[in-house]
């Protein structure tokens, strides 16, 4: 449904009393949530306000709004500056942002605030970690919003003080891979390998796509390059790409394999599972991510709720590339963006198989 056809459908449930429209608006907000229906959850919004008392709209503007601006809005424009190259007049926006942020929406004995942006991450959080308080969803992509400002932090010259404040956009989403890569980002430029390979180990157990996992990989390259371990960089590296094409990553070989003194050679399977062990990491997708994708969509399915069993099986295919999860992809939802076909090397890099490879992949 369209998000006009969301509110004709929301004011056929309301009738005249405020506290009954209330209770009905908000136990919709919570299902479109847990659906992942953003324009859902916005149109509540949008009902519950009108729905609310001068004194209540208020209080809800306070929250929501820097200066008359709605903390989504000041975000874009931040975006736009940095876009624009315009960093340091983005900073004290950005630093405005993050301090409303902290202030009203800190955590409580009782509340904690979470900015989870859809059921798949709903189920890994509560996988890995547990609260002994109330979870409330926060209004915006928190996470995201401060990993911007930690980001400006960085490129104006501060990576330490960038540190705390990605600290805590990990606090409001510890299930998104995002403010990870800019804490590595951070620990690269400051020299520090150690707590470069400590996060990189914690963000591959939350990764949900190829492309995070190669990233990963080629994080662990950099630092092993760094540490003088060119052998074994260049086997990351190879990892990397395996999974996930960069064009970058071939140089970043050729760089280590110069500095070793030794023509790179692609390494066997056998020998990147050997590397990684060396360095306490799994080769692949972590397989707890892979259970809750799966789970997740068989719980979605049984609900006909086919948009998001959708998207929970084409992470469990991206990460699993089986041919069978592809084929109900497609019978679920024929118009689903493509799928890119995979090789036999590309489906080697993730099973672990020696496939052979077909003679012309035209």
């Amino acid at each position: 449904m369209t998000y006009n056809e969301i509110l004709d459908e929301l004011r056929a449930k309301l009738g005249d009393s405020a506290e009954e429209n209330n209770k009905i608006l908000r136990e919709e907000a919570v299902r479109y949530a847990e659906e992942g229906n953003l324009d859902g959850v916005k149109a509540t919004g949008e009902l519950m306000l009108e729905n609310m008392t001068p004194e209540q709209k208020a209080e809800v503007e306070r929250l929501t709004h820097v200066d008359g601006v709605r903390l989504d809005e000041l975000n874009n424009k931040i975006n736009k500056m940095l876009n624009e190259k315009k960093v340091l007049e983005a900073k004290p926006l950005a630093e405005r942002l993050y301090k409303k942020i902290i202030v009203d929406f800190k955590e409580t004995e009782k509340e904690k605030y979470v900015s989870l942006r859809n059921p798949f991450e709903d189920n890994l959080c509560q996988l890995y970690y547990k609260y002994d308080k109330t979870l409330t969803r926060t209004p915006f992509d928190f996470a995201a919003y401060i990993t911007t400002y930690a980001y400006i932090l960085t490129e104006t010259g501060s990576p330490l003080d960038a540190i705390p404040v990605l600290e805590k956009a990990i606090d409001y989403n510890p299930v998104d891979c995002g403010p990870r890569f800019e804490l590595a980002e951070v620990f690269k430029l400051l020299g520090n390998r150690k707590r470069l390979l400590e996060v990189t180990r914690e963000t591959l157990k939350i990764c949900s796509s190829p492309a995070a996992i190669a990233r990963c990989y080629a994080n662990v390259g950099y630092a092993l390059v760094d540490a003088g371990e060119y052998e074994d960089a260049i086997t990351f590296y190879t990892a990397s790409v395996m999974f996930y094409p960069n064009p970058a990553i071939p140089q970043e070989i050729r760089h280590a394999s110069e500095l070793w003194g030794k023509p790179a050679v692609r390494p066997s399977h056998e020998k990147i599972v050997e590397t990684m062990k060396k360095w306490d990491i799994e080769f692949g997708p972590n397989q707890d991510v892979i259970s809750v994708s799966a789970q997740l969509a068989a719980d979605c399915l049984s609900k006909n709720d086919i948009q998001n069993a959708v998207q929970a099986m084409k992470i469990t295919y991206n990460l699993t590339l089986d041919e069978e999860i592809k084929n109900l992809i497609l019978k679920y939802d024929p118009n689903a963006q493509r799928i890119i076909p995979k090789t036999n090397a590309d489906i080697d890099a993730v099973t672990g198989r020696n496939s052979k490879a077909p003679e012309n992949n035209n």
